[in-house]
């Protein structure tokens, strides 16, 4: 059948590509569906099940503690170090959890992907998601924590633990975004994030304090210290949970929320970075999985 020259020809659209995270909270419902997918077979067969979560950053911190808090004397010389230790490592838990699953999240969905057409930032949003789902009762137990020991935290320093569980969120997509879509043609990838993950907690003031780190290196390379969005991050945490139960004793580093603002628009430029080369590489997903 021929197309008269008068009649509009509708514009042709390359099938399989769509808007970026657009899409994402287009389909919510798949978002919600994936998340909860993710959530229900996480522990399936396991026999403690979801007590794994508490399990795991009680066994971490039981480790830290004993070797830096008890043996290295940090215990002594840090305001309650424990409440110090259990809010910085809950939130390097969150990013790492976030950023491995991330990674991940599409090689391990590769049956769904070769199968039909969904937007493909839906995974690595969804573990993201399931990280946030394990995070927030953990942060649950700090603050019954806190509370019990005079936690009297200012509205700030409470919006404060809020911003820095925004940093991680959008620091760890965008990271997973980055690694997952070069981790379809190059697992090797996995192993560049597996080190990440490892050296994370060294790299931001979760099991020390920042003042250690600027008694030993120069200005600028404190200030490089500093800019890094999962340092900014924690020291957020810090100020809003264990620096209100020190009554003012705490060492807390200067211009935290200078460095805040900062580590924020780096996490977005991240992700800006991430959704470019995710949607670059994504039309070979399908044929390389």
């Amino acid at each position: 059948m021929s197309v008269r020259p008068s009649e509009a020809v509708p514009e042709m659209i390359d099938p399989g590509r769509g808007t970026g995270l657009v899409d994402v909270f287009r389909r919510r419902y798949l978002l919600a569906l994936l998340t909860r997918k993710d959530v229900q077979v996480r522990y399936r067969g396991s026999v403690l099940g979801w007590a794994w979560s508490f399990v795991k950053p009680a066994a971490q911190f039981t480790v830290f503690f004993l070797a830096l808090g008890v043996f290295l004397r940090l215990n002594d010389t840090i305001v309650n170090y424990p409440v110090y230790l259990f809010s910085g490592l809950i939130l390097i838990n969150f990013f790492s959890e976030g950023f491995s699953n991330a990674t991940k999240s599409l090689v391990d969905n590769g049956a769904l992907i070769k199968k039909i057409y969904l937007p493909r930032e839906l995974f690595p949003v969804a573990t993201i998601y399931v990280a946030v789902v394990n995070f927030l009762p953990q942060v649950a137990i700090l603050l019954v924590v806190c509370l019990g020991i005079g936690w009297r935290p200012t509205v700030a320093q409470v919006l404060g633990v809020v911003l820095a569980a925004l940093i991680i969120m959008i620091f760890a997509l965008g990271l997973g975004m980055l690694f997952g879509a070069a981790n379809v043609s190059f697992r090797d990838s996995q192993n560049f994030v597996e080190l990440i993950v490892m050296v994370a907690p060294w790299a931001a003031p979760v099991l020390y304090q920042a003042s250690m780190v600027q008694r030993v290196v120069p200005d600028w390379l404190f200030t490089i210290y500093q800019l890094n969005p999962v340092t900014a991050a924690v020291n957020l945490m810090h100020q809003g949970f264990w620096y209100p139960t020190t009554d003012g004793a705490g060492d807390l580093p200067p211009d935290v929320w200078m460095f805040a603002g900062f580590g924020l628009l780096s996490s977005i430029l991240v992700l800006a970075a991430g959704q470019y080369v995710f949607r670059r590489l994504e039309g070979s997903f399908a044929q390389d999985l």
